[in-house]
């Protein structure tokens, strides 16, 4: 199997190497968390903590050039995404056995794809987004880079979700809306309109609360 690397090492990065493991097209040798170089070593998803940024060079030498994305802020994803694929790193997939995705979708390089999920006919995901556990979307959605989908999100056809924007848990989105880039949209929420960039928004029907940034 291919060696691959997850770059995270927190809660979202269990999910991730769980899938890797699922898929069986892929050995975990490790995780990478920047934020606490104490944790180097610490046993952590079935593997251990390698350590940060620092340890492409290293991974590199020992031919592991495959990265799987395990953060889920939707900001640091994309930038992390940037930074592996500079470095010269593959971003690989990683989509759950249990997942129902049509034939004929598009997906970038980097996407998450959870247990339960569902993609179906002339959706269009970019890279590094996640599609988490129980989510769907449905025909001819069109999700922009760095979206992240939470747990039982509900898309209805030909909606448009903007670079950078997570969507909350058990939310649900009308067909044919269209939500800006880098908008946060609250847990529950029902879009029935379209949103413009930068809103927190969240109710029943989802309400822009205030910007952001």
């Amino acid at each position: 199997m291919d060696q691959v690397v997850v770059w995270g090492a927190s809660g979202h990065a269990l999910v991730v190497g769980d899938i890797l493991r699922q898929e069986g097209l892929y050995e975990v040798v490790g995780y990478l968390d920047g934020l606490d170089p104490g944790r180097i070593g610490e046993p952590f998803g079935g593997s251990v903590v390698l350590g940060g940024q620092e340890q492409l060079s290293d991974l590199e030498t020992n031919a592991v050039r495959l990265v799987a994305l395990g953060v889920g802020d939707c900001s640091a994803r994309l930038q992390i995404a940037s930074a592996v694929t500079r470095a010269g790193f593959k971003l690989v997939n990683a989509v759950h056995p249990s997942a129902v995705m049509s034939p004929d979708i598009c997906i970038g390089e980097g996407t998450i794809v959870c247990a339960g999920a569902v993609i179906n006919p002339h959706a269009k995901l970019g890279q590094a987004v996640i599609v988490n556990t129980s989510a769907s979307i449905d025909h001819e959605c069109n999700i922009a880079d760095g979206v992240h989908l939470s747990p039982g999100v509900h898309l209805a056809g030909r909606v448009l979700v903007g670079e950078g924007t997570s969507v909350g848990v058990g939310s649900v989105v009308r067909d044919g809306v269209a939500i800006g880039k880098g908008c946060i949209i609250g847990a529950g929420a029902v879009v029935v309109s379209d949103l413009p960039d930068n809103v927190l928004a969240y109710g029943v029907p989802a309400q822009v609360i205030r910007e952001i940034g």
